[in-house]
């Protein structure tokens, strides 16, 4: 087979596994979660009025501050929904893993064998915050 069909059946595995599902089953329960996406539109109407507010030439300090509050207040509300709680945590389970697989591929492309290379001890799995592998 080729590298293509391969991948497309690594990219097959991905979708059967468990943390994988279990990110997607929590991800359509929030989205079906009408209380959390109310939360979410007033969120994101919240932070365009302050984008709004710090665009301008004659910005309202108070304004800016009653937003800000406004923004962190409906922000915590959503972080306390138990859709999105689960959502986070299922979602940081399969960011882990697919984290670990990316590594592997990475580090066999760049010539490091298949068979032993891994995340290092050092690595957190979320390459935003990696310095280099190795």
């Amino acid at each position: 087979m080729d590298l293509i069909e391969k991948t497309r059946e690594l990219g097959k595995l991905i979708q059967q596994e468990e943390s994988y599902i279990k990110m997607k089953d929590a991800e359509k329960n929030a989205d079906a979660d009408a209380e959390l996406q109310e939360l979410i539109k007033e969120f994101n109407l919240k932070r365009l009025n302050l984008n709004v507010e710090t665009q301008k030439v004659d910005k309202d300090g108070e304004k800016i501050a009653k937003y800000t509050k406004e923004m962190q207040s409906v922000y915590a509300d959503i972080m306390a929904n138990e859709n999105m709680k689960a959502y986070n945590e299922a979602k940081q389970e399969f960011d882990t893993i697919s984290g670990r697989v990316m590594t592997i591929l990475q580090n066999s492309i760049a010539g490091d064998d298949p068979e032993t290379t891994d995340v290092s001890s050092s690595c957190t799995g979320s390459c935003s915050t990696c310095g280099g592998c190795g």
